[in-house]
């Protein structure tokens, strides 16, 4: 359900306003990018809202399934900003680590259960047990 769930969440950020910038951060190798609020305008064709130029928290990262566009097109693309300069009008974005894949504990898996004391004259020698 999930994994639906992300699907899902990227295909909405793919179709958005920002698709231009999901594209373009799954596009790149490395993982850092920083950038001017121009670069970025020239990324996604169209100037950036006023409030990206004056409030700091518009380049926020929201977790999964928040209802800001431009967050949402960086965090599916697995980015996330990390340094935000309004003043100099500049962004670092850095790419996410994987999720750590889930490794179940063994003892939850497969719990150790008692099966009591060894019967009388049970051996595990291997005398006992070629005779």
């Amino acid at each position: 359900m999930a994994m639906d769930r992300n699907r899902k969440y990227r295909q909405m950020a793919a179709r958005g306003k920002y698709q231009r910038l999901y594209t373009y951060l799954c596009s790149l190798p490395n993982h850092e990018w920083r950038a001017s609020f121009r670069e970025i305008e020239r990324v996604i064709g169209f100037d950036l809202p006023m409030s990206a130029r004056l409030y700091r928290p518009w380049w926020s990262n929201e977790s999964s399934g928040g209802s800001h566009t431009q967050s949402r097109a960086w965090t599916a693309a697995g980015w996330k900003t990390a340094e935000v300069d309004v003043d100099a009008e500049t962004v670092t974005f850095r790419r996410k680590p994987p999720e750590a894949a889930y490794r179940p504990n063994l003892d939850q898996v497969w719990p150790v259960h008692s099966a009591g004391a060894w019967p009388e004259g049970l051996s595990l020698s291997r005398k006992d047990a070629y005779l």
